[in-house]
C-alpha cells in the first residue's frame, strides 16, 4: 500500500474526534457533546462520566497509560502533568479508570508558572478545566485533554481562556449584524485561522556546539558568509533529500494528530522552510499550531537536525515569521470577508469590512502589542518581515470602492482581463482584479486578511484574541445605530461612508519597506513602536482596559498580570543573551584568538629562525589586527559585565528594568557582536572555536 492511500487511514488516527465519539458515545450523550462543540452550548455535567470513560477505553486499546490536562500557561509553551489510569483493587491488583470527575478538573501546582504578581509562591493551588470545544488527543503514550489553567481566586492564567471568550464575543455581535441583514439562518459566526509556519534546520552536530543557540535560540556571533540569500534561488527551490525525508515524516506525525498539514516549501533564506496548514477555527488552529512546533521539533531529531523557531537565528539574513491568515465564517458555510462578484453591491460585507478597518486604526497599538517580543524585534522592518508601523492594504479595487462610497461617484468595475502569456499550448485564466502586498503588516488577500507580524515562536492565540475583540467591539458600535435605525439602507450606506473617512489613514498600498512611508506614516499620525519595550505600556492604557473589560475578555487585574509578564520575558531574553555572549567570550573566542595568534607568533619566529630577511609581513599585520580587536573584544565585553552588574539598581519596575536592558544591555551586545565577528572574518577556521554561518546554513 502507498503512502498516500494511507493518509485517509492515518489522518486523525490518534484524536478522539467525531468519527470516534459517534461510534462509541450514546447518541444523546453524542448529541449533547456536539451542540457544545458547535453552538457553544453549555456541557451537563451528568454526562461528563459517559464521556471519560468512553475517552479511556479508546486511549488503552491504542496502548496508553497516563492521561495528563495539556493547558496552555504564560510560558509560550504548553504544560502537562501525566496521571496513570490505574486505580488499586483488592487483593494487590490495578484496574484502570478515568472519572468524569478527572476529565473535568485538575490541580496542578499554580504557583510555578508565570502569574505577573498574580500568585504567590505559597498561594499554589490552580485548576485547569476541560474544554469540551476541543478534540482531545493521544501524545507521548498518554491521552491529551484540551484545557483552560486558572487560579485559586478564577483569574485566567493561560492562553486559551481569553481566547475562548474573544471567540465567543466576536459571535455575539457579528450575529446582530447579521440579524440586520435578515439571516435568521446562521445561529454561530466563528473566526478561523491558518498559520503559516516558517522556521529553519540545522544539522544537530553543528548546532552541538553552538552554546548561543543551545540557550538562546539563536546565534548572538556571527560573520556573514560569502553567500546568503542574494541569488534568491532557495525560495521555493528543489528540497533537499535530508529536508524531504524531515518534511514526509513530519506530515505523518501531524495528520495523525488530525492537523491539516498543506503546504511545504523552501523559504527565502538558506536553511529556511514552510509549513502552512487547512484553515480551521481559531481554538483549533491554535492548538495544532502549538503542536504543530512541539511534533517539528521532535521529528528534526530523529533525523539529526534541530528545528529553530526563533524570529531571528541567524543576523544578515530572512527572519521566521508565522503569517495569521484570519476570517470570519458561519456554520452555514458562508465567509462574511468573500467580496463575490460586485463588491459595491455586497453591503454585508462592506459593513464587516468597515468594521474591520476602523478596528485596525483605532487599536493598532494593541496589534503592535500582540506581537511584541525580543526575538521579533530583530525581526521586524527587516528583509521581507513587515515593518512595526500597523497599516492595512486593501488592494487598487477595494480602495476605489470605498473611495467611490466616500465621495457620492458611481464606481466602474473592471473587466476581468485574460493573462496572456503569449505561448498558444498554455492555458489562459482570468487575471485577479489586484496583486498583493508582501510588505503590508495586514493585508486582504481576497477573502481574509494576513496578519503578518507574528514571530515564528508565538501562539496564535495573543493575536487573535485582539483581532476578535477589537473587530466584535465595532460591530457592536454598529449594530447600536444599525438597531435603531428608520432607515437601514441610508443610515448603512453612512456608516460605510464616514468610516472610511475617519479611519483610511490606515490603508496604504504602497511599499512598506520605504523611507517616504516612514515618512508618511509620521505625518498621518500611525504609530512606530520600534521595540518591545516601547509597545507594551500601551496594552494597559485607559482605552485597551475599557475595551477588554467591556468584552468580559480580560479583567483589569489579568491585563496587569500580562502586562508584568511579557515585560519580564523581555528582560529575562536579554539578560540570559548578555550572559551567554559573556560566557562565548570568555571561555572560547578570546581563547582561541589567543591560540591562533600564537601559531603566527610561533610561525614568524620559526621563518625568522630559518632566514632572517625573509618577510613576515602577513603574520605581523595579522598579529597586529588580531591583538587590537582581541584588546577591543576584551574591552567591550568587561564593560557588558559590569552593565549586567548594575542591573539591581533598575528593579523599581518591570518596566524600568526592561528599558535598562533595551537601552544599555543590548546596545553593549552589539558592539560586542560588532568586535566578535570582525574576528572570526580574520581568524583560521581551524581555530574559531564554533560552526560558522556557511556551515551551519548549508551543510545539510
Amino acid at each position: 500500500m502507498s503512502a498516500s492511500t494511507q493518509v485517509p487511514e492515518i489522518f486523525g488516527s490518534l484524536v478522539f474526534n467525531d468519527h470516534v465519539m459517534k461510534e462509541r458515545l450514546p447518541k444523546e450523550t453524542y448529541k449533547a457533546l456536539k451542540r457544545t462543540m458547535e453552538k457553544g452550548k453549555s456541557l451537563d455535567p451528568s454526562i461528563a462520566n459517559i464521556v471519560a470513560n468512553a475517552m479511556k477505553d479508546w486511549a488503552v486499546e491504542k496502548g496508553v497509560t497516563h492521561f495528563t490536562h495539556w493547558f496552555q500557561p504564560m510560558t509560550g509553551v504548553t504544560a502537562e502533568k501525566h496521571d496513570s489510569f490505574i486505580s488499586p483493587t483488592e487483593g494487590g491488583g490495578v484496574i484502570m479508570e478515568f472519572s468524569g470527575k478527572e476529565l473535568v478538573r485538575g490541580e496542578p501546582d499554580a504557583s510555578s508558572f508565570p502569574s505577573g504578581g498574580l500568585r504567590a509562591t505559597f498561594e499554589a493551588r490552580g485548576y485547569t478545566a476541560w474544554d469540551p470545544t476541543s478534540y482531545a488527543f493521544i501524545k507521548d503514550n498518554a491521552l491529551c485533554i484540551p484545557t483552560v489553567f486558572y487560579s485559586y481566586s478564577g483569574e485566567a492564567l493561560d492562553k486559551k481562556t481569553p481566547l475562548l471568550r474573544s471567540m465567543e464575543d466576536i459571535n455575539r455581535q457579528a450575529l446582530r449584524i447579521l440579524r440586520l441583514f435578515g439571516d435568521t439562518e446562521t445561529t454561530r459566526v466563528t473566526t478561523t485561522v491558518g498559520p503559516e509556519q516558517e522556521y529553519f534546520l540545522v544539522d544537530k552536530k553543528l548546532y552541538s556546539q553552538r552554546e548561543d543557540l543551545i540557550l538562546t535560540g539563536r546565534t548572538l556571533f556571527g560573520a556573514k558568509p560569502p553567500k546568503g540569500q542574494e541569488m534568491e534561488d532557495h525560495y521555493f527551490g528543489s528540497i533537499k533529500p535530508r529536508v524531504m525525508a524531515y518534511m514526509k515524516d513530519l506530515d505523518q506525525e501531524l495528520w495523525k494528530l488530525g492537523i491539516l498539514a498543506k503546504t511545504e516549501h523552501n523559504e527565502v533564506a538558506p536553511a529556511q522552510h514552510e509549513l502552512a496548514p487547512i484553515f480551521s477555527n481559531t481554538n483549533t488552529a491554535t492548538d495544532h499550531n502549538q503542536l504543530t512546533m512541539e511534533i517539528m521539533k521532535k521529528v528534526a531529531a530523529r533525523h539529526d537536525l534541530v528545528c529553530l523557531l526563533h524570529e531571528k537565528p541567524f543576523a544578515g539574513v530572512n527572519g521566521s515569521g508565522k503569517h495569521n491568515n484570519w476570517s470570519i465564517s458561519t456554520d452555514t458555510g458562508a465567509n462574511l470577508l468573500e467580496p463575490g462578484e460586485s463588491p459595491r453591491e455586497n453591503a454585508q460585507f462592506l459593513l464587516f469590512l468597515s468594521a474591520v478597518i476602523k478596528a485596525v486604526d483605532e487599536y493598532q497599538d494593541l496589534l503592535r502589542v500582540s506581537v511584541a517580543n525580543a526575538g521579533n524585534d530583530h525581526r521586524l522592518g527587516a528583509n521581507e518581515a513587515p515593518p512595526a508601523i500597523v497599516s492595512m492594504f486593501l488592494g487598487d479595487e477595494l480602495t476605489e470602492v470605498l473611495e467611490s462610497i466616500a465621495n457620492d461617484a458611481p464606481y466602474s468595475p473592471k473587466c476581468t482581463e485574460v493573462m496572456k502569456l503569449g505561448v498558444h499550448t498554455l492555458p489562459r485564466f482570468p487575471k485577479d482584479t489586484t496583486d498583493r502586498n508582501r510588505t503590508s503588516p495586514f493585508a486582504f488577500t481576497g477573502n481574509k486578511f494576513e496578519f503578518r507580524m507574528l514571530g515564528s515562536t508565538f501562539s496564535i492565540s495573543g493575536p487573535n484574541i485582539v483581532l476578535n475583540t477589537i473587530v466584535a467591539e465595532e460591530l457592536s458600535q454598529f449594530a447600536d445605530v444599525l438597531e435603531q435605525s428608520a432607515d437601514f439602507n441610508a443610515d448603512l450606506t453612512k456608516l460605510v461612508k464616514t468610516t472610511y473617512q475617519e479611519h483610511k489613514r490606515i490603508i496604504f498600498n504602497g511599499n512598506n519597506y520605504s523611507d517616504e512611508w516612514v515618512a508618511e506614516a509620521e505625518r498621518r499620525g500611525l504609530l512606530n513602536l520600534k521595540s518591545t519595550p516601547d509597545a507594551l505600556p500601551y496594552f494597559v492604557a485607559d482605552k485597551n482596559v475599557a475595551l477588554f473589560t467591556k468584552h468580559k475578555i480580560f479583567t483589569s487585574t489579568e491585563m496587569l498580570s500580562r502586562y508584568e509578564i511579557l515585560l519580564e520575558n523581555y528582560s529575562k531574553t536579554i539578560g540570559i543573551e548578555a550572559l551567554t555572549m559573556c560566557d562565548m567570550v570568555k571561555k572560547q573566542i578570546l581563547p582561541a584568538i589567543s591560540k591562533y595568534t600564537d601559531k603566527l607568533c610561533r610561525s614568524a619566529l620559526d621563518k625568522r629562525a630559518l632566514l632572517p630577511s625573509i618577510s613576515c609581513e602577513m603574520e605581523e599585520t595579522l598579529i597586529t589586527k588580531l591583538a587590537s580587536l582581541s584588546a577591543s573584544l576584551c574591552k567591550k565585553v568587561n564593560q557588558l559585565d559590569d552593565e549586567l552588574l548594575k542591573v539591581k539598581e533598575h528593579e523599581g519596575s518591570a518596566k524600568e528594568l526592561a528599558d535598562y536592558y533595551k537601552d544599555v544591555i543590548f546596545a553593549s551586545m552589539q558592539e560586542v557582536r560588532a568586535v566578535a565577528d570582525e574576528l572570526e572574518s580574520v581568524c583560521s577556521q581551524e581555530d574559531w572555536p564554533f560552526p560558522t554561518y556557511s556551515k551551519l546554513l548549508y551543510d545539510i
